[in-house]
């Protein structure tokens, strides 16, 4: 079927609604001054392409009230709900229309799975790298499909990037810091400028040397490989955006090997995961506990399960 016969068909079906009741053109309304939290904001009426107009009016689903709002009909405990529901981030509470979600439900995970597409498919805002005078180098991947589908070869530099790295950087210091886009350039862009000068300053204030600071577009947490051979630093730090959650994209991983070279697995290395605000592993304080990891693994000269035998 073409376009213009299913756009006939449509155009039918929405004359017959409007005939029979089912569907009233609104006039379109001033918008408030301002909105507040307690506001429900609603999408307006927008023209039809078969002509008039129709009323799309539905509360914003990713509210914190329409989160907490519970849909469990009947409820025993009302009280008793809200309260499992204020303890979680999980779905629950929710109700149901016969065997199916309700539609607050549906539009509330449909809205955050669009969080997690815009976090995977976006770039880390370059003014932001631009302030920590982060240059950018990148992996064996062209572009974000491809990084999707091999992972392989976000674990591996290009060969301009491994010149770049010889050119701009530091051989053989105490901390290379590295930032990475990973999963999610929210991620980055949440933590980065909170944790950054904590860590810098920490390596800093324990007398260790700083290296060159950089960012890996396309990477993946294996790269740090590449980047110990390359530059031959004894701990490595990568802080990379992790995979993103329904609703959350905010939330970064900092993974830290000593001297990492080809070969090396998740077993030579350490992580501090979930870092974010409220909720998470706060950034200052991820910080500081990472400087405290570089130093332990500088003096055992071990980092991932040989540093937790050394212990």
């Amino acid at each position: 079927m073409d376009d213009a016969k299913l756009a006939a068909i449509v155009e039918a079906i929405v004359r017959e609604l409007k005939a029979s009741g089912a569907v009233q053109p609104s006039a379109p309304t001033a918008a408030p001054a301002a909105w507040t939290s307690s506001t429900p904001q609603t999408f307006p009426a927008r023209p039809s392409s078969f002509g008039g107009s129709l009323a799309i009016d539905l509360p914003d689903p990713t509210t914190p009230e329409a989160r907490l709002t519970p849909r469990v009909t009947n409820a025993k405990d009302p009280n008793g709900v809200r309260a499992l529901m204020a303890s979680t981030s999980a779905r629950i509470g929710v109700g149901r229309a016969g065997p199916r979600y309700r539609t607050a439900s549906l539009l509330l995970f449909q809205g955050d799975h669009a969080v997690t597409q815009d976090a995977l498919y976006r770039d880390v805002d370059q003014r932001l790298l631009d302030e920590f005078n982060l240059f950018t180098v990148q992996t064996k991947v062209s572009n974000k499909q491809e990084y999707l589908l091999r992972p392989d070869l976000g674990r591996l530099l290009n060969d301009e990037a491994k010149r770049t790295l010889n050119e701009k950087c530091q051989k053989n210091v105490n901390v290379q810091i590295v930032v990475g886009d990973g999963l999610s350039a929210a991620a980055v862009e949440a933590n980065l400028r909170q944790m950054f000068p904590v860590v810098r300053q920490g390596v800093q204030s324990a007398g260790l040397t700083f290296g060159t600071p950089f960012f890996v577009k396309y990477a993946r947490v294996g790269v740090m490989n590449d980047i110990g051979e390359a530059i031959k630093p004894d701990v490595v730090i990568l802080l990379i955006g992790e995979r993103p959650g329904l609703g959350r994209a905010e939330s970064m991983s900092a993974y830290m090997g000593y001297k990492p070279k080809y070969g090396d697995t998740d077993a030579d290395r350490d992580v501090v995961c979930n870092i974010f605000e409220n909720g998470g592993t706060n950034p200052l304080e991820a910080g500081a506990f990472v400087v405290q990891i570089a130093q332990k693994m500088r003096q055992h000269q071990s980092s991932g399960v040989k540093l937790k035998m050394a212990k």
